[in-house]
């Protein structure tokens, strides 16, 4: 079923959007919430928390690329439910390698002051990522936003994982670079 039908289903109130939904899109995310979590039971109330999620958000959103859409709100979900574990010590403390990666580029500032900066901080590095040449884009977005391990990108472009993380590297060092010339970080010597 091609996703513009999908997304009718969700507009016309019809609950076989999220049988349909399920049946393209269940395993894509699930093993995105897996990525981030690492934990199958809340992977899959993450998964279905997206589903009600996509429910609630069409209408009025109706997205072009269902699966981006459905990506968006299930890493929301699964971020917010990791914070959760974390914060009830269930998670052990175990923070997903890509997000610790780019730790050194972003701070985790979550007070309410902050939503504006954020949203724009958003923005900003959005425009950085866009900018980017479509290999190192494609690297960038499989792995902090997918959260797929090295090997995975690696196999999948015939790279070494040594590669991907060189490459990885260099694109946060330029992300720091930019963030520091649109002022969200200070340079430290």
């Amino acid at each position: 079923m091609e996703d513009c039908e999908i997304v009718a289903m969700y507009w016309a109130r019809n609950p076989d959007a999220i049988a349909a939904t399920q049946e393209k899109y269940g395993i894509f995310c699930y093993q995105l919430a897996w990525r981030v979590l690492s934990q199958g039971e809340d992977a899959q109330e993450c998964v279905n928390d997206t589903y009600l999620a996509a429910w609630n958000a069409m209408p009025p959103h109706r997205p072009q690329v269902l699966s981006m859409f459905l990506a968006k709100l299930l890493r929301r979900i699964a971020i917010n439910r990791l914070k959760h574990n974390l914060t009830q010590k269930q998670g052990g403390g175990a923070v997903p390698v890509p997000l610790e990666e780019l730790s050194e580029c972003l701070s985790g500032c979550e007070s309410p002051e902050n939503q504006v900066v954020a949203r724009e901080l958003s923005q900003t590095i959005r425009r950085f990522v866009k900018g980017l040449p479509p290999r190192e884009q494609s690297l960038f977005v499989r792995r902090y936003f997918f959260t797929e391990t090295l090997e995975q990108i690696a196999a999948d472009y015939a790279m070494t994982q040594n590669h991907v993380a060189v490459m990885l590297h260099r694109t946060r060092r330029k992300l720091k670079a930019y963030l520091i010339q649109e002022g969200y970080l200070y340079e430290t010597h």
